[in-house]
């Protein structure tokens, strides 16, 4: 499984990498959405790893251009402010993360989408998620 995985805090990224790895996943880091957007091809990625907070636009921007481009990619976001329930429904990603998630969150998430399964259901991908804006 090609991983593509977005985030600019490099040690947090790096270490993601890592975990992902040495589980056989192949991983491509990014670090800013422009990264990204050059990178994300459906026949290069099967799973898009995404940070919202980026430092030249926010992850849903990064959704919004693959939207617009007509590339659906399977997509994982995390974010330190969680999501609304608005953004989830508009962008409909596989799984929600909210930092700081224990790496076994994200490792059970790809393996579903690895599998070609949905994710656990509401509860999981919703965790920690309000009616704040993200």
């Amino acid at each position: 499984m090609r991983i593509l995985l977005v985030d600019d805090e490099p040690h947090l990224r790096q270490s993601i990498a890592r975990s992902l790895t040495v589980r056989g996943y192949h991983v491509t880091e990014a670090e800013n959405a422009a990264i990204a957007l050059s990178l994300a091809d459906p026949g290069n990625v099967d799973l898009l790893v995404l940070d919202i907070n980026l430092p030249d636009a926010t992850g849903w921007d990064v959704l919004r251009t693959l939207k617009e481009r007509g590339t659906t990619l399977r997509t994982v976001v995390f974010s330190a402010v969680p999501p609304t329930r608005s953004r989830i429904a508009e962008f409909a990603p596989f799984g929600v993360l909210h930092k700081p998630f224990p790496i076994s969150a994200l490792l059970s998430l790809v393996e579903r989408a690895r599998e070609g399964n949905e994710p656990l259901g509401g509860e999981l991908r919703l965790v920690g998620v309000d009616e704040r804006e993200g």
